[in-house]
């Protein structure tokens, strides 16, 4: 066991650096993965806990006032029905800040879809303007319990009584009102009511749509929301960033464990002497394994260790979503099983990958078998000999021979550097991704900055006038969007008709072309998934109780809404309703023109008219993803230092036997030493090329696969470009070559004495 251990211990000494690097890199890989478990559970549990404790239904359906609801409650697999309560559309201030509601007439605190109070108290009969917020919505009005909201244009105020948690779909700026409760003789006017129903088996979510669209009939639903929809918007970029972070995770973990195995390979070459040593004095097959088996093995339970305990004790201090997410992670019941499971999986991947290098070791026989000699020239190739001979600088043409002698060594070693290199620039895919929904958003489906939402107190032609007087406004499309049934009569999808066939709307187009024809349409991923349709193909829609057939000619993409939109112009829309008044705007700013600064102008000019606000960009939710693509990289180039050091060491080992040879015809320190660093360089540049061109295909690939996925559509990705990857390929092979040059100079100073002792 002494010896033992005197072993590990010299070669912890002459591999210091190798060996910290490989604690650290573990150590970055489950920190990867523990936060993207984290993040997992943080997009998933928060809506599952207030799902659970306010016994939330399943499906919500918005109807006509005149619709009997009550027979619902006969449905086969319905077990428990909310409502129906009466619905208002009406628009909500407070401290400067606006949003569109709905006012829900609720006489009592339902049991179905229970509202949790978050802050202040529920509806109180002696307060009967009283109401009680949505949280979200709540932090969007600056509201809290005690504050007082008007209804813009009208002389009415509420009063706030609490906020309270909800597990329906929540409020989203131009998309999807705010949920207020209140008591039904608040809720003044009612245009609509809704009723909630609770299911024995969730998962028949659609057949129960299906049977209350037909007993109610088609024309008297408006919208249907169910939990899926529901919860896929919660998880929404939290599950973007837990994926994003698995993946790149698993692809480090199986990187690092291809460089341990890379490392003991080529350690175990080098010291073949050694080894056999070993074994001549009694060290038997199993112990010669163990010895570095358990070397690398204390190297990665330090890291996971290390890993875990920074988690736990400094994850929630991280700013922004990932605190957050380690936070109520931590509370979670399987929080203590996935802190020691993600680990204990991670050391046992490179132990394996270990044990296999290992397994060489324990096959190298107790007699050492001398090495053929060979001199400087000795296996060099027919045109290798004519470089040298034409006067090229000798340490170009010996570093590509030494690089590329070993064909299936070289191959190996290429590709185990390869594979960092590719991840990272697949994450500089991330990134450029990111720039281009910031940059240039009208390419990822918003041209516009605005939207306007009118009331019934302004005109089309008020409101238009209005909007093209103002100087910073570009272009104004007129519009409106209205819930439309799908075939099936299982959920609700958005129908827009924007812009007109003289001023058509810009679509960002994946596929196909501009609907510019009457019955033209383009619709987004979502849709398409939906319905399981693909350009070219012809929909039918009910909106109400008037079908709408459409032909899908183009797919756009559409990051509102889960994709799941259809967009026609106005015009076609007004074929089926002449009477169709535009009830929304969508402006196009000029250049350098501050959307929030048009959107109060427009906002007080039209008196409490026009809701305006600015159109959501998905990559403000994505901004924490540079943070985490820089802990990626930064990680994965510490698994290729590993590795480039493993090649470093079996390069300058393997040319200890040349050394002799190269000074003794004439070759300066300066140049044996160019040998080492341009055989690196060489190496590096080589997997440099071959990581970029596998990696920006596949970047692309993973981008569009989670395009699709999400409903947004493929069509999103940006490679990184061609300047960003030359300079990528430029530092990394000029890092390998600043890398080679110390063991290089520190081998190529060796005396004569020492080294006719190393490949005695």
């Amino acid at each position: 066991m002494r010896a033992t251990l005197r072993w590990a211990h010299s070669d912890l000494r002459t591999h210091r650096g190798e060996a910290l690097f490989l604690v650290l890199a573990t150590a970055g890989v489950v920190v990867s993965l523990l936060l993207a478990t984290a993040l997992f559970g943080y997009a998933t549990n928060p809506w599952q806990r207030v799902f659970t404790q306010s016994r939330g239904a399943h499906v919500w359906l918005h109807t006509a006032d005149t619709a009997d609801a009550g027979r619902l409650n006969a449905l086969d697999g319905v077990t428990a029905v909310a409502g129906p309560y009466p619905t208002a559309s009406t628009t909500l201030a407070s401290r400067g800040a606006r949003a569109a509601v709905e006012l829900r007439g609720t006489p009592d605190r339902p049991s179905v879809g229970r509202p949790l109070i978050a802050s202040g108290h529920w509806l109180d009969p002696a307060t009967p303007d009283g109401v009680v917020l949505e949280s979200r919505l709540a932090r969007t009005l600056l509201a809290a319990p005690g504050d007082t909201l008007t209804l813009p244009g009208t002389a009415r105020t509420l009063t706030v009584l609490g906020v309270a948690d909800s597990a329906e779909p929540r409020y989203r700026p131009g998309e999807r009102p705010g949920l207020v409760w209140a008591l039904p003789s608040a809720v003044r006017d009612p245009n609509g009511q809704v009723t909630g129903l609770r299911l024995t088996d969730p998962e028949d979510t659609d057949y129960a749509v299906q049977r209350a669209v037909t007993e109610l009939g088609a024309g008297a639903v408006g919208e249907v929301t169910t939990w899926k929809q529901a919860r896929a918007e919660e998880q929404g970029d939290n599950r973007l960033l837990g994926q994003v972070l698995g993946l790149f995770g698993l692809g480090a973990l199986i990187a690092a464990g291809l460089a341990v195995h890379g490392a003991i390979a080529t350690r175990i070459r080098g010291h073949l002497r050694d080894i056999s040593i070993l074994k001549a004095i009694g060290f038997t097959p199993s112990q010669v394994v163990r010895v570095y088996l358990l070397q690398h093995l204390a190297y990665a339970l330090l890291g996971a260790v290390s890993a875990a305990a920074l988690t736990e004790a400094l994850g929630n201090r991280l700013p922004g979503r990932l605190g957050d997410a380690v936070g109520v992670w931590q509370g979670l019941p399987g929080h203590a099983v996935v802190l020691f499971a993600v680990p204990v999986c991670a050391v046992l991947f490179i132990a394996a990958t270990t044990g296999l290098a290992a397994w060489r070791a324990g096959r190298v026989p107790p007699v050492p078998v001398p090495r053929p000699a060979s001199s400087a020239g000795a296996g060099l190739s027919g045109p290798v000999r004519r470089l040298l001979g034409v006067r090229l600088s000798p340490a170009l043409v010996l570093g590509w021979h030494t690089a590329f002698a070993r064909r299936p060594r070289t191959l190996a070693t290429v590709a185990r550097l390869a594979l960092p290199l590719l991840l990272i620039v697949v994450a500089l895919s991330a990134w450029s991704t990111i720039d281009r929904f910031q940059s240039r958003p009208e390419q990822i489906g918003l041209p516009t900055a605005l939207t306007v939402h009118t009331d019934s107190g302004m005109g089309a032609r008020d409101a238009r006038a209005l909007l093209d007087d103002d100087p910073q406004v570009a272009a104004v499309y007129p519009g409106v969007e209205v819930a439309a049934l799908v075939p099936g009569q299982t959920s609700t999808i958005a129908l827009r008709g924007l812009g007109t066939r003289e001023a058509p709307y810009p679509h960002a187009l994946a596929e196909g072309r501009a609907a510019d024809g009457p019955d033209e349409a383009v619709a987004g991923q979502g849709l398409l998934n939906l319905l399981d349709a693909e350009v070219g193909d012809w929909v039918r829609m009910t909106v109400g109780d008037e079908p709408q057939i459409l032909h899908i000619v183009g797919r756009s993409i559409e990051p509102e809404n889960a994709g799941r939109t259809i967009s026609t112009s106005l015009d076609t829309l007004r074929e089926n309703d002449p009477g169709l008044t535009p009830s929304r705007y969508e402006l196009q700013l000029h250049p350098g023109a501050d959307a929030s600064t048009v959107a109060a102008r427009l906002t007080s000019a039209g008196h409490g008219h026009l809701d305006v606000h600015t159109v959501p960009n998905p990559a403000d939710g994505l901004s924490p993803l540079r943070g985490v693509v820089v802990g990626l990289i930064t990680i994965l180039a510490l698994i290729g230092l590993i590795e480039l050091l493993t090649a470093i060491g079996g390069m300058v080992r393997e040319g200890e036997r040349d050394l002799l040879a190269l000074k003794a015809i004439g070759l300066s320190p300066r140049q044996i030493i160019g040998i080492t660093i341009t055989a690196t360089a060489f190496t590096a540049l080589v997997a440099v090329v071959a990581g970029t061109a596998l990696g920006a295909p596949l970047g692309r690939w993973l981008i569009d696969a989670q395009g699709r996925s999400s409903g947004v559509g493929a069509g999103i990705a940006n490679a990184p470009s061609a300047a960003l990857l030359l300079v990528f390929g430029a530092a990394a092979v000029a890092g390998a070559a600043a890398v080679a040059a110390v063991p290089a100079t520190r081998a190529a100073r060796r005396r004569l004495t020492d080294t006719l002792s190393a490949v005695a």
